[in-house]
């Protein structure tokens, strides 16, 4: 009995899967990105296929299948059409909806925990969820919390190869950085188009930035003086200098493959940072917030029941017709109203189906019978 119960406490456990966060400006190759180490993933020895979750609302078509499609919860047009909405604004309001569900999310995610490696979630290209909406604060910390997370910056390498662009790219990845304070991954996409050598000299070499800057067409004006531009660019690549140091940096062909497996290298290093790192803060702070809040209940309970032992000593009439609501007068709220679906598992007799939310897979023609 004692040789078995020490057999499985030395058993060794199921290692949590990573989640990789997809994070870029719209056309930068995120959903190229996703669906090429979906493929890297889906090749390897032994195989285990990664859980994609698709966060895009608007999007018309993904090349990979997600098993949580944001699509199947929420409907873009109508979130628009009922909020008088823009297409960014319908695609935020969107996302901020959908995480209200999240809770959900994460059930079904751990629920396949201990049969995938990797979580990847592909965003919408509106970057601002991250850097100042609700919903890409809850959607990170929701994540972090339970599983080892890393954020995967997708470049537009083809793009950034003007220093101003380049400096609004390493901007935005600052931004988000400090935001999610989650171990960070910059990669420039499309390689197989434009090498990313040029950036990451860039980000190691302070001059070589600034001769490229004042290379650059418009960098003075007509008496031969620096822009206001130029001047600024260059001080803000000083203060990055510092952000730099901190930041692990891929280039990678989403259309070939080239540097997929130097990403997952890069991945399983910053899933070491997550550990060593973010995950003993994590759990500082969470019991600092514990404490914080078991503190305030303490002071209200306390509080409560010296105007409760006020109020009976005044009225002990009253005191003796309190009572406590049967449980049967709670029994409506107990219901959870669960919508969210996860596409990998098959359905079950009597599953609900909303069908004015289904999709038409491609441009199929039906013909539904009329009344007689």
């Amino acid at each position: 009995m004692s040789a078995s119960t020490s057999t499985s406490d030395n058993a060794p456990k199921h290692r949590k899967p990573t989640v990789i966060i997809t994070i870029g400006m719209a056309g930068a190759g995120k959903s190229t990105f996703v669906q090429r180490i979906n493929s890297y993933l889906h090749s390897r020895d032994p195989l285990k296929p990664p859980y994609i979750l698709n966060l895009d609302p608007a999007v018309a078509h993904v090349p990979f299948e997600p098993n949580i499609d944001i699509r199947d919860t929420v409907n873009y047009k109508e979130v628009m059409k009922q909020y008088n909405l823009g297409p960014n604004g319908g695609i935020l309001t969107a996302l901020n909806l959908f995480t209200t569900k999240f809770d959900q999310v994460l059930d079904l995610v751990e629920k396949r925990a201990e049969s995938v490696d990797h979580i990847i979630l592909d965003t919408p290209g509106q970057i601002e969820i991250f850097t100042w909406s609700a919903s890409g604060a809850i959607i990170t910390d929701a994540v972090a919390s339970s599983f080892p997370t890393v954020v995967a910056y997708i470049i537009d390498t083809p793009r950034t190869t003007a220093p101003a662009t380049f400096m609004s790219n390493m901007l935005y990845a600052c931004s988000i950085l400090y935001k999610t304070k989650l171990p960070f991954i910059l990669v420039f996409n499309k390689t197989d188009v434009t090498p990313h050598d040029f950036a990451i000299e860039w980000m190691q070499d302070f001059e070589a930035f600034q001769a490229a800057l004042s290379s650059h067409s418009g960098s003075t004006d007509s008496e031969g003086e620096p822009t206001y531009m130029n001047s600024l660019m260059n001080s803000m690549s000083l203060v990055l200098d510092e952000f730099y140091k901190h930041l692990k940096a891929v280039g990678v062909s989403s259309r070939t493959g080239d540097g997929i497996k130097e990403f997952f290298d890069v991945v399983e290093k910053s899933r070491e940072i997550y550990e060593k790192e973010y995950l003993p803060e994590l759990e500082r702070s969470r019991a600092a917030r514990d404490k914080s809040l078991q503190d305030l209940k303490d002071d209200s309970l306390d509080r409560f029941m010296s105007d409760l032992a006020v109020d009976r000593a005044q009225n002990p009439q009253a005191a003796s017709n309190d009572r406590w609501e049967s449980d049967e007068e709670n029994d409506e709220d107990d219901e959870l109203d669960v919508n969210i679906i996860d596409k990998s598992e098959e359905p079950w007799p009597g599953q609900y189906i909303d069908v004015t939310r289904m999709r038409r897979q491609g441009e199929e023609q039906i013909n539904w019978p009329r009344p007689s």
